[in-house]
């Protein structure tokens, strides 16, 4: 299973779902219709109503067009969304142009669609409907009819006035489309970063629970397999004199006593890993992690300082093996020579602090280091420099959900980094770890 290093590029493959599409319209609809009927009758200004509610009928045709068409559950293509959109950013220039243009103080609302969009559309469709937005107000700014103001009066707008709504328009739409993009874009990236783990979890326990279903075969099986080689010492006893038969009586005896023997060891390891796995002390636990990286040609020192309560004894954790191991094995790749394992705990806490001799963290990644997709670890002249990613991420979530708080330092000689990995020490004594 893989995942994507930049997932915002592929974030919009979940479309703009019809009934999220349909609901913001109606919403629209509803605050226009209660606008021109509290601006007519409530303020009395002389509004062209019938104008207006032509277009409000427009855009209520179109959704009712929407809803019969389409399920409530479609997701709509981003062409199909644009399109959509765009004819909202018409129908609302529209009633701009026949009630004041950027003199109306809701001429800002024609940002909207291209906000929604942002949250939702490809880049190239953004910029679509940005453009046809800021092609409106533009037009809007020198052509319109005149706003709506009180008998006998004719409100006229100074030209300062205009350009800067069509400036604040314009800046307003584009810090905001931008900031919903990123937000939509991280939201995302997160989404998919913790389906990764989830995954990388459910597969360290599933190879952990191989071991019951181990047991569990050999428990089951061991009685037909006794019956058949039961059999088979019968038939031998009769036949393994016989020409025809005798040689092949004896494969079939020899074979299930093969079976059997199987069974058995499968139950005897299963029976052993279990009590193995059932309490695990700290130390063969950083055994279990490091084992995988020493044959890489760097060389892992590892170094204990344990309290007089001793060290603590928990069960094995699928989560903190991983997680550890995703840390070490980026110490690997990007020590020079050396890594440090080095292992505390008293009566309060345990730290786990893995160091290396590599190029250690830049400044400008050290704030970022945890979140999905984090590019680069390494200088750009460290010929070792590589991906910390997803990877990094994936060990992070795991070892918090353990009880485990995490710091990202470089070394005080400057030349290193320090991951240092900490547990309260009752979140690592057994039973504490069952529930991970």
């Amino acid at each position: 299973m893989s995942y994507s290093d930049h997932p915002a590029e592929t974030r919009h493959a979940n479309h703009l779902r019809m009934r999220t599409l349909i609901r913001l319209r109606t919403l629209a609809i509803i605050g226009q219709s209660v606008t021109v009927l509290g601006v007519a009758y409530g303020f009395g200004f002389p509004l062209p109503v019938a104008s207006c509610f032509l277009l409000i009928a427009c855009l209520a045709l179109l959704n009712i067009a929407l809803r019969i068409k389409n399920p409530a559950t479609h997701r709509l293509s981003p062409g199909t969304s644009t399109l959509i959109l765009g004819l909202d950013i018409l129908q609302l220039f529209g009633l701009l142009f026949i009630t004041g243009g950027l003199s109306n103080p809701f001429s800002v609302l024609i940002c909207v669609p291209v906000i929604v969009a942002s949250a939702s559309l490809p880049v190239r469709n953004i910029v679509v409907l940005g453009v046809i937005a800021v092609a409106a107000v533009t037009v809007l700014a020198f052509y319109h009819r005149p706003l709506p103001w009180y008998p006998g009066l004719q409100f006229e707008a100074p030209l300062v006035l205009i350009a800067g709504n069509w400036i604040a328009i314009v800046s307003t739409a584009a810090f905001a489309a931008f900031y919903s993009y990123r937000v939509s874009a991280e939201a995302e990236e997160l989404a998919d970063a913790l389906m990764a783990t989830e995954f990388t979890l459910q597969r360290e326990q599933h190879l952990s629970a191989l071991d019951g279903m181990a047991a569990a075969a050999a428990h089951e099986l061991g009685t037909p397999l006794a019956t058949i080689t039961v059999v088979a010492r019968e038939m031998e006893r009769a036949l393994g004199n016989d020409e025809r038969y005798g040689e092949d009586v004896q494969l079939l005896r020899s074979q299930s006593e093969r079976c059997r023997d199987i069974m058995r060891r499968l139950a005897t390891l299963a029976s052993a890993d279990d009590a193995l796995m059932s309490r695990l002390p700290l130390s063969s636990l950083i055994e279990e992690v490091i084992a995988p990286h020493r044959e890489f040609g760097v060389d892992i020192k590892v170094t204990r300082k344990t309290g007089p309560e001793g060290e603590p004894v928990g069960q094995r954790n699928a989560g903190i093996i991983h997680g550890l191991g995703n840390l070490l094995e980026n110490a690997v790749d990007f020590a020079r020579s050396t890594v440090e394992v080095e292992s505390e705990s008293d009566a309060e806490q345990v730290l786990i602090c893995i160091r290396d001799d590599g190029p250690g963290f830049p400044q400008d990644v050290l704030s970022r280091i945890g979140d999905p997709y984090v590019s680069q670890r390494g200088h750009s002249n460290e010929p070792s420099a590589g991906g910390l990613g997803l990877g990094l991420f994936i060990a992070k979530t795991l070892l918090e959900r353990s009880g485990a708080t995490l710091s990202f330092t470089n070394r005080e000689s400057g030349k290193g980094a320090a991951v240092t990995v900490a547990w309260p020490r009752k979140a690592m004594e057994y039973p504490a770890g069952k529930t991970q």
